[in-house]
């Protein structure tokens, strides 16, 4: 089983890293982290009349990784009640590859995968994180990907992560289950 990870957060080693690395102990992962790659905001194109234009950025150098994997981590740090700008930028992506014709079969590609999400906040993020669990619902019901489970963790400073035993109980019953799919 292929497993992916799309890291949305912008500092090394934070707390959404530390609570997936505990989610994936032990298995072997492809780490994405979108911080290190150039994507492009969305322009949309979807009703012009030549559509979408090409974009020379690293957004479809992921779409090509995680093609096969079987398995899509989302880690993100809860900004805002939402997910980092980088994961949305790289979601708000998948409009122009869904009417890509290098792409012809991406959404079923991506409807034969399930999905993880891992988010960590500060701000009583068990309660008001929940809008964001909700909003990557509805992205998984629109692509037919499989909602698996998720994580929500509290931390602000780095390492908070690692006080929370919610969390890092929850992290360790996901990381059982992916590991007997193996």
């Amino acid at each position: 089983m292929k497993i992916a990870v799309l890291y949305g957060g912008t500092r090394d080693q934070g707390n959404t890293e530390l609570l997936t690395e505990k989610v994936i102990h032990n298995l072997d992962v492809e780490k994405i982290y979108l911080k290190d790659h150039t994507i492009v905001p969305l322009v949309d194109q979807r009703h012009s009349e030549g559509g979408f234009q090409e974009i020379n950025d690293g957004y479809n150098s992921i779409i090509d990784r995680i093609r096969d994997a079987e398995v899509l981590i989302f880690a993100t740090p809860i900004y805002w009640y939402s997910m980092s700008g980088t994961m949305k930028l790289f979601i708000d992506r998948w409009s122009q590859t869904l009417r890509d014709s290098e792409y012809p079969d991406f959404k079923d590609t991506m409807s034969s995968k399930e999905a993880y999400v891992i988010a960590v906040g500060g701000d009583n993020p068990y309660i008001k994180g929940l809008p964001l669990i909700q909003q990557f619902q509805y992205i998984f019901d629109f692509m037919g990907i499989s909602f698996a489970g998720y994580v929500i963790g509290e931390g602000n400073k780095p390492g908070d992560i690692m006080e929370d035993s919610e969390a890092l109980f929850a992290a360790e019953q996901i990381q059982k289950a992916l590991h007997s799919s193996k």
